[in-house]
C-alpha cells in the first residue's frame, strides 16, 4: 500500500515559488530543463529533518516557517564605500575581487583586472548560453540526494566560476564576495565553481557579509564545487557574517587529485540558523588536507558543521580542527565521519571539536565517526565541552585584567588555536576581527 507524505506549508511553498520565479531564473533550455529536474527531487525528498541521521540535530523542516521569494533578479544601489563597510576587516585585505549583491554579479564594485593566472567568469551568464554537454558541470546536483543541494541547482542566480591555470602561484588572494542589501527580504541561491589546475597554488576567500540596515530577514543557499589538481595546492576560507537573524545553507563538494593539498577554513558569526556541510574525496595518492573552522553562537543561533572524509585512496592525510563559543541559548553542532575505505592503506586522519560554553542554557552536540574498513591505518577522533577555567580567571584578575577583558582574552585564546589554520596573515587578522567584534572587543571595520 503507497501511503501519501504529507507535504508541509514550507515544502509547499518552495514549489509555488519555483514555478513563480522559473521564468526569470537565467538558463538555457537544457538549463531550464535541468532546473525542473532538481526542483522533482525535492519534491521527492522534502525538507531534511531529524529522522535523517546527517539531519538529526539540526531540523529544517521544523525549523523553516516561512518562505521568501527568490531573489530572481536585483536593483539595490551599491556603493565602493558601503561595499567597504558590509565587508569590514577583510576590506583591508590586498586581493583580487568579485562581488555579488543579493545573488546577482556587479563588475563595478568589482576588480579583477589585473588577476593573471585567474580566469574569472559567472555562472549567470554562462547558464545563459549553455549547451547540453555544459549543463553537467553549470548546473550539476551533486550525487547523494541532497535536499539543499538540490534546492541550489533549481534556484541558483549567480557566482563565480574560477579556474585556477596549470603551474600558476597566485600571490594575492581571491575574494569572492556575497553581499546582502537593501529592504527586500528574498532568498539568495549561488553556486561556485572552482578549479586548481595541476602544480598551481592560490588562495580563495568566499565571503558572505551583510550591509548594515539591511533587511534582517534572509535565506541564503550557497554552494562550491572545488577540485584540486595533481600536486595543486588550495587555501580556501569561507567566511558568513551576518546579523544573528539569516537561515544560512552551505555546502562545499572538494575532489583532490593526486599529491593535491587542501585546507579549508569554515568562520561563522551572528548567524541566526546555519548548516554548513563539507565532503571531500580523495581521488589520488598522496592528497593532504586540513580542514578546520570557528564558530560563534549566542541568543537563539544554531550553527551545525557536518562534514564527511573520504579517504577512497591510500597514502592521504587528514586533519580537522572545529572549535565553537556559544552564549545564551546559542546552540553548536558538530558531526565529522571518516571513512576509510577497504583499499587505502596507510591513512593517517585525526579529528578534533571542541566547544566553549560560557551559558548554562548553551548547548553542544558532536558526533564524531570513523568508518575503517582497512587495516594499516593510524586514525583518531577527539572531542571536548568546557566552561571558562575559573581559575585562570581568577589568575587574570588578581593581575589587574577587569573581568569582562580577562573574558574576552581567553575566548580569543580557546578560538585562536583553530584561526591560526589560517596561513595568510592578513585574512587571519581580520577573521580575528570579526571575533573580537562580537566580544565587543573593536569597533566594526
Amino acid at each position: 500500500m503507497n501511503v501519501a507524505v504529507m507535504k508541509t506549508k514550507a515544502e509547499q511553498a518552495i514549489s509555488e515559488s519555483f514555478e513563480a520565479a522559473a521564468a526569470k531564473l537565467p538558463g538555457s533550455a537544457p538549463v531550464k530543463a535541468r532546473r525542473a529536474e532538481a526542483i522533482g527531487t525535492f519534491g521527492g525528498l522534502g525538507l531534511p529533518h531529524r529522522r535523517i541521521e546527517e539531519w538529526k540535530y539540526t531540523d529544517l523542516r521544523a525549523n523553516l516557517k516561512e518562505v521568501l521569494p527568490a531573489a530572481v533578479e536585483d536593483k539595490t544601489p551599491l556603493s565602493i564605500g558601503e561595499l567597504i563597510v558590509a565587508l569590514g576587516p577583510l576590506a583591508h585585505v590586498d586581493a583580487h575581487r568579485i562581488v555579488f549583491v543579493n545573488g546577482h554579479h556587479r563588475a563595478d564594485l568589482s576588480d579583477i583586472a589585473d588577476a593573471k593566472g585567474l580566469a574569472i567568469s559567472t555562472i549567470g551568464k554562462a547558464l545563459q548560453s549553455a549547451s547540453e554537454e555544459a549543463v553537467a558541470s553549470l548546473a550539476s546536483t551533486p550525487a547523494g540526494g541532497d535536499a539543499v543541494e538540490a534546492l541550489n541547482t533549481a534556484f541558483m542566480t549567480d557566482g563565480a566560476i574560477v579556474d585556477v591555470t596549470k603551474g600558476a602561484s597566485i600571490a594575492k588572494p581571491l575574494l569572492i564576495v556575497f553581499v546582502r542589501a537593501g529592504s527586500e527580504a528574498n532568498a539568495v541561491t549561488v553556486r561556485n565553481l572552482i578549479t586548481v589546475g595541476e602544480g598551481a597554488s592560490a588562495t580563495i576567500v568566499e565571503a558572505n557579509v551583510v550591509l548594515p540596515g539591511a533587511v534582517r530577514d534572509a535565506h541564503l543557499n550557497v554552494l562550491a564545487e572545488v577540485s584540486v589538481g595533481k600536486g595543486a595546492t588550495l587555501n580556501h576560507v569561507r567566511s558568513a557574517v551576518d546579523e544573528g537573524k539569516s537561515l544560512h545553507l552551505s555546502n562545499c563538494e572538494v575532489t583532490m587529485a593526486v599529491d593535491a593539498t587542501y585546507r579549508g577554513f569554515q568562520f561563522s558569526s551572528n548567524l541566526g540558523f546555519a548548516r554548513h556541510g563539507a565532503n571531500i574525496l580523495f581521488d589520488g595518492e598522496g592528497g593532504k588536507l586540513d580542514l578546520s573552522g570557528a564558530y560563534l553562537a549566542r541568543g537563539s543561533e544554531h550553527v551545525d558543521n557536518t562534514l564527511v572524509v573520504d579517504h577512497a585512496v591510500p597514502h592521504c592525510e587528514s586533519r580537522e580542527l572545529f572549535k565553537g563559543v556559544l552564549d545564551g541559548h546559542g546552540r553548536g553542532v558538530f558531526q565529522g565521519k571518516v571513512i576509510v575505505r577497504p583499499d587505502a592503506q596507510k591513512t593517517d586522519g585525526k579529528q578534533m571539536s571542541q566547544a566553549l560554553m560560557l551559558s548554562e542554557d548553551a548547548e553542544f552536540d558532536s558526533k564524531p565517526e570513523l568508518e575503517i574498513y582497512a587495516d594499516d591505518v593510524v586514525c583518531g577522533h577527539g572531542t571536548t565541552s568546557a566552561e571558562l577555567d575559573s581559575d585562570l580567571l581568577f589568575y587574570c584578575r588578581s593581575r589587574g585584567i577587569p573581568e569582562k577583558e580577562a573574558r574576552a582574552l581567553m575566548i580569543e585564546s580557546f578560538i585562536g588555536e583553530a584561526l591560526d589554520k589560517v596561513e595568510h596573515e592578513g585574512l587571519r587578522e581580520a577573521l580575528a576581527s570579526y571575533a573580537m567584534q562580537w566580544l565587543g572587543r573593536s569597533p566594526r571595520g
